[in-house]
């Protein structure tokens, strides 16, 4: 018998995950036809896609048939933009977000009010299967504005019934402030500025004495880094999973079993397929995430491929939901770098490093290229205890250290062991990789 699951007790709006697997089936076909249709009718480049595949959505009669049609790209927003993937009129809809543009023009995604619904939802089923209700105080700690984890998880806790701070990313001596004297029981913002605002409060001599979970997203992050993140702070550490395209937060979710994101599949059809032939993969294979929306009107995603590298799960979960989960996203497709000929992501290198006592979840890894040769650096924070040690007791560590990433990597890597705060935080995503060798 499984472990009673308490979000259950207190939102009924919950119960789509929990419905046989074989009405689910029916209701995704369902949606699924009707996206696709109107897709094809106001979106001119699936439409193109489409025709060029000799594909139409007449041939969708079973959610197998999906894999015919064409993917979605990111490269396709920023080609498009800023409103070519929408599917509504501009009277329809009621908000745009919008990535930073970092690499090239923003993506822009837009949404009805029939998307907000749903979103919101989704976000209220999230925070319930972290077991969150009425009457917690959530901090929430994501960015506001053009970025959409701010919004998301603000929506859709005050409509669980929560009490809401919106206090938006950045000045840590507040967040840490309003921490403890607001008794705040959840907090929402990436991993690594979770971890920058407790070793500040520990600093301070502070402690969240009521703070009992942490949903982290944002950012790729490790298992190793979680069991830290709870080991040091009690704090319960969910891993929430989501991107703009999509909807933003709330695509996924872990429950209180903490082994893979449960994904709103009556919302988001997921597909895992291999990142080089594109060719769907059974559960339990590991490839790319592949989301569909299936109930996204302004601007409905088919077969996006997000890089996410995962699997599906195909086991049961012990909270009793029946929607399918996949294994926690510790790295994407596109964020592995090529050292020597071996492809490395950067939650190995986290990992490998985690591993050894004595170190802080803080890094940076430096790539340079000398005299033709790839290089790999990786700068890595110590405790101030150690730090304070001879000299011989720090080359001990580091020659550990570097035969933890030898281990874990099958390439040597020079460390180099740096004091506490040396390396730069982030109120964001954290930066792990600094890549030189193109400079």
């Amino acid at each position: 018998m499984p472990p009673p699951d308490p979000s259950r007790r207190f939102h009924p709006v919950s119960a789509p995950d929990y419905v046989p697997a074989e009405q689910l089936r029916g209701l995704q076909l369902e949606r699924l036809q009707r996206i696709v249709r109107r897709a094809h009718e106001r979106v001119p480049l699936f439409r193109t896609r489409c025709q060029e595949r000799q594909v139409a959505p007449a041939d969708l009669k079973s959610l197998e048939d999906l894999a015919r049609f064409p993917f979605t790209l990111k490269t396709d927003l920023r080609d498009t933009y800023p409103f070519g993937l929408f599917a509504s009129p501009m009277e329809e809809i009621v908000r745009l977000h919008a990535s930073s543009g970092t690499t090239g023009k923003p993506t822009v995604v837009a949404y009805t009010q029939g998307d907000l619904d749903v979103w919101t939802e989704v976000m209220v089923r999230a925070f319930a299967a972290c077991g969150l209700h009425r009457g917690d105080v959530v901090q929430n700690a994501y960015g506001y504005g053009l970025f959409t984890g701010g919004l998301g998880a603000h929506y859709g806790a005050e409509a669980l019934g929560a009490t809401v701070i919106p206090i938006s990313g950045g000045n840590t001596e507040r967040q840490i402030m309003v921490l403890q004297d607001f008794a705040v029981t959840a907090i929402c913002c990436t991993p690594s500025y979770f971890l920058h605002l407790t070793e500040r409060a520990k600093e301070l001599g502070t402690d969240f004495s009521k703070l009992r979970a942490g949903i982290f997203g944002a950012e790729p992050w490790s298992e190793a880094m979680r069991r830290r993140i709870e080991a040091d702070t009690g704090v319960k550490a969910y891993d929430i999973y989501g991107l703009s395209e999509i909807i933003g937060p709330g695509v996924g979710i872990e429950c209180f079993a903490q082994s893979g994101l449960h994904v709103f599949e009556d919302h988001f059809y997921p597909e895992v397929v291999d990142p080089a032939s594109g060719e769907v993969l059974p559960d339990g294979a590991e490839g790319e995430l592949v989301l569909t929306t299936l109930s996204k009107d302004a601007m409905p995603m088919i077969r996006y491929r997000t890089r996410d590298v995962t699997s599906l799960i195909p086991e049961p979960c012990a909270c009793g939901r029946t929607i399918r989960r996949i294994r926690r996203i510790g790295r994407r497709s596109d964020d592995m770098f090529i050292i020597r000929g071996v492809n490395v992501f950067p939650s190995q290198v986290e990992t490998a490093l985690l591993a050894v006592e004595g170190t802080l979840p803080h890094y940076q890894i430096v790539l340079t290229r000398e005299k033709g040769l790839d290089e790999m650096e990786v700068k890595v924070e110590v405790t101030p205890e150690v730090f304070s040690d001879q000299i011989r007791a720090l080359e001990a560590l580091q020659h550990k250290l570097e035969q933890s990433l030898d281990h874990t990597l099958g390439i040597r890597a020079r460390v180099t062991l740096v004091g506490p705060r040396t390396i730069p935080r982030s109120e964001g995503k954290a930066k792990r990789v600094d890549d030189k060798r193109q400079i």
